[in-house]
C-alpha cells in the first residue's frame, strides 16, 4: 500500500476508535475508562459470510456490554492492508483483537507485536501459525472437505470427470477444505478422474468466473465441479450458467448468499457446505471478553458444519445457516 494511502487508513481507524487512543497499549482498564473495546478484523467485508460474522460479534458485544470496532480489507486478497489494520488498531490501544488472518504466516508478526503490547488476539475462521494467539474458533475445514467429497462421490455414482478450483495460496481454511476433499475422493472414489486440482481463482468473483471459464474451455466432458468458498462457488456458478451447464454439471461449493441459495433451490448447485459464521463472530467475541476478564474459556472451538441440499434446505437447522438473522446490523 502506498504511503499516503497507509496514512489515510490509519487516520480513519483512529477516528473510529475515538478516545481509546489515549490509553497506552497494555495499560489496565478501570471502570472509569468505560467499556472494553475489541477490534474485529475479518479477511474482507463484502461477502455475506463476513456480514454474518459481524452480526454475531455485535450480538455478543451488546450482551456483554463491550464495544467493537469492525474493520477489515475491502477485498480478501489485500494482505498488506490487513497487516496495516492490525498494526494501527494495536497501536491505538484496543483491549483485544479478533482476527481472521488472510495469510497464516504474514499476520504472525503483527499479532506477536500486539501481544508484547499487552493486547491478546483471538483467531477465527482460518488458522495462524505460532502460539501468540490465545484461542482459535473455526469450522473443522478438513472435515468440511470430507463431507463435500462424500456427497460428490455419491452424486457421481463413483465415476466421472471432475474439476477442483482452489481459492488462494496461504489461506489455511480453504487449503484444508481442498485437501480434505481431494484426499477423500482419491481414497473412497478412485474411479473419479480429477481433471484439474492446481488452478487458483483468487479472491474475487470475477477472477473465479474467468478461471472456471478457462477450465471449461480446456477440458471437455466435465461431470462435476468443487469450489471451496463463497466467491469461487459464485464465480463457477456464473460460468456454468453462461455455458448452459448449471444443473447438468454437478456442483458442490461452500458457504451461502442469496444467489447461491436460489441456485441450490433450482438444482443448479447440488450441495453447499455451510459453516456458522454468526456463531464464529459470537463465540470469538465472548472468548476475547472472557480472556480479558479472567474467566475460563475453551482455547479451541469447532463450530457447526452442515451440507445443504435442494432436499433439506428448508429444514430449520439448515435454513438458519442459509439465512442467518442480520437485522442487528441495521440498528
Amino acid at each position: 500500500m502506498a504511503g499516503p494511502s497507509r496514512l489515510l487508513l490509519s487516520a480513519l481507524i483512529l477516528a473510529l476508535i475515538g478516545c481509546v487512543a489515549c490509553r497506552a497499549p497494555g495499560e489496565g482498564r478501570g471502570a472509569e475508562r468505560g467499556p472494553l473495546k475489541i477490534a474485529v478484523i475479518p479477511m474482507g467485508t463484502t461477502h455475506e459470510f463476513w456480514k454474518s460474522v459481524h452480526a454475531g460479534a455485535l450480538t455478543a458485544a451488546r450482551e456483554l456490554g463491550v464495544d467493537i470496532i469492525w474493520k477489515g480489507p475491502l477485498k480478501e486478497d489485500d494482505r498488506n492492508e490487513q497487516v496495516q489494520v492490525v498494526e494501527t488498531l494495536s497501536g491505538a490501544g484496543v483491549d483485544a483483537l479478533v482476527l481472521s488472518p488472510l495469510d497464516d504466516r504474514a499476520l504472525v508478526r503483527p499479532v506477536t507485536d500486539a501481544l508484547r503490547a499487552g493486547i491478546p488476539t483471538i483467531v477465527f475462521n482460518s488458522a495462524l501459525q505460532g502460539e501468540e494467539h490465545v484461542a482459535f474458533i473455526s469450522t473443522d475445514n478438513f472435515q468440511g472437505g470430507v463431507l463435500a467429497a462424500r456427497a460428490m462421490g455419491r452424486l457421481m455414482e463413483g465415476r466421472g470427470r471432475l474439476i477442483i478450483m482452489r481459492l488462494k495460496v496461504g489461506v489455511e481454511g480453504t487449503t484444508k477444505r481442498e485437501e480434505g476433499f481431494l484426499l477423500t475422493l482419491r481414497a473412497e472414489f478412485p474411479a473419479i478422474t480429477v481433471l484439474s486440482d492446481s488452478q487458483y481463482a483468487g479472491t474475487s468473483t470475477e477472477m473465479a468466473y474467468q478461471t472456471m471459464e478457462n477450465l471449461l474451455s480446456r477440458f471437455t466432458g466435465v461431470d462435476a465441479v468443487f469450489t471451496p468458498n463463497e466467491s469461487t462457488t459464485f464465480g463457477a456458478l456464473r460460468a456454468l450458467q453462461d455455458r448452459g451447464l448449471a444443473g447438468k454439471v454437478i456442483h458442490i461449493g461452500f458457504d451461502a448468499s442469496t444467489k447461491l441459495i436460489e441456485a441450490l433451490k433450482k438444482g443448479e448447485i447440488r450441495g453447499l457446505v455451510l459453516q456458522d459464521p454468526f456463531a464464529m463472530g459470537y463465540l470469538s467475541l465472548k472468548t476475547a471478553v472472557a480472556h480479558l476478564r479472567g474467566v475460563p474459556y475453551k482455547k479451541t472451538v469447532a463450530t457447526a458444519l452442515v451440507l445443504a441440499t435442494p432436499d433439506n434446505m428448508n429444514e430449520p437447522t439448515v435454513r438458519r445457516l442459509l439465512r442467518p438473522d442480520l437485522s442487528i446490523l441495521k440498528d
